[in-house]
């Protein structure tokens, strides 16, 4: 049994919480520090969970009970703390993305090398139900040969509805940095690795407003592109082809779409872990839907983590690892760097796929 120290506890700790209290069967929680006076308390008495509270995450990580520092603080802070809890002899599972730079990635892997430490992290939506199918439909030939794949996430930003969008315009955001992960996680797992990349991307709005509360009439200014496109050839010669944006009201696409030489597959929502999954075929002229593998198709956040807790005790390797985090790193701000350049970016990371999942005899047992 792996025990986690939480560092944070806003609004994603909640399904955190949730699964591994009541899914995961070999992970549980230590204790909890957050910055915020109070808040840490308040989020494990709101889900009847009975831990300790750190005073910060430096009393945290001296806990020799903490065998995994789980890091949901806000993105720009995902070096700093998983940095720090390296340092301090923890294996790290971070939420998205690994860094707000490829810099911080590069030093965050080779840390962790040199302490012989695990490190991975957020989105393990790739290893739910509705995309482990679409993996199955690939690697058995169901659209045969792949020859490219597209990703769309357009939506009009977060102010409206967030209780503290700012950073999602700040340092560290953006839709690709938010967004992007669950979208290229889905597609090296599909697809395999990326090789090299070109981009656009742009500044659309120089200031937000928030409308939401309780920061409602606050002005932001914003930092980063919300308009971002970007092409991938992949080390199998397919090419792929996503947008990301908080600049768009409403825009008529597909979420996902991977096209082979025997028909094309319709890939869910990354942001889920569920369907649908549907198939087109050139012999039978239409899409049908297929029914997802058995396995975690509900919000089954911390899956990614329980899967590092049970690479820890195999000595497998975990699915949802720094090769893959930082590989999607690489990828998303490799198109900020060709568009600033102009120029086509080579990746210097190459991850094997991931292993694909195994069914689960008993939800929340991982192999």
């Amino acid at each position: 049994m792996k025990k986690i120290g939480f560092v944070g506890c806003g609004n994603i700790s909640g399904i955190y919480f949730q699964n591994i209290k009541n899914t995961f069967k070999e992970i549980e929680i230590a204790g909890v520090c957050d910055l915020v006076p109070g808040r840490a308390q308040n989020a494990i008495d709101s889900h009847g969970i009975k831990c300790k509270v750190y005073k910060d995450m430096h009393e945290l990580f001296a806990d020799p009970e903490v065998d995994i520092v789980l890091n949901i603080t806000r993105p720009y802070e995902h070096y700093g703390v998983s940095k720090a809890a390296l340092l301090a002899g923890k294996h790290v599972y971070c939420e998205k993305p690994l860094g707000a730079t490829f810099e911080e990635g590069v030093e965050l892997v080779a840390l962790a090398k040199e302490k012989g430490l695990r490190l991975g992290g957020a989105p393990d939506t790739f290893l739910g139900a509705g995309i482990q199918t679409c993996r199955r439909l690939i690697d058995e030939g169901k659209i045969g040969q792949i020859f490219g794949s597209s990703a769309f996430m357009v939506c009009h930003g977060h102010e409206t509805w967030h209780p503290d969008p700012a950073f999602y315009y700040q340092f560290g955001g953006g839709p690709m940095l938010d967004m992007g992960p669950y979208y290229i996680s889905a597609l090296v797992n599909l697809m395999g690795p990326v090789k090299s990349t070109a981009g656009m991307a742009k500044i659309s709005l120089p200031q937000r407003l928030i409308t939401s509360q309780p920061f409602n009439g606050t002005k932001v200014d914003v930092e980063v592109s919300t308009y971002v496109t970007g092409m991938m050839n992949f080390h199998s010669g397919a090419v792929g082809t996503i947008f990301t944006t908080f600049d768009v009201y409403r825009a008529n696409l597909p979420i996902i779409e991977i096209y082979g030489s025997e028909g094309t597959l319709s890939v869910p929502d990354p942001n889920g872990f569920g369907g649908p999954v549907r198939l087109f075929r050139h012999d039978t002229g239409e899409f049908k839907e297929i029914e997802v593998d058995e396995g975690y198709s509900s919000n089954s956040r911390a899956l990614g983590l329980a899967d590092m807790a049970k690479a820890l005790e195999t000595g497998r390797k975990a699915r949802a690892s720094s090769d893959l985090t930082f590989h999607v790193l690489d990828i998303m701000t490799s198109f900020q760097r060709s568009s600033d350049s102009k120029q086509h970016i080579e990746l210097t990371t190459k991850p094997e796929r991931p292993a694909p999942m195994v069914k689960p005899a008993t939800l929340g047992i991982l192999d």
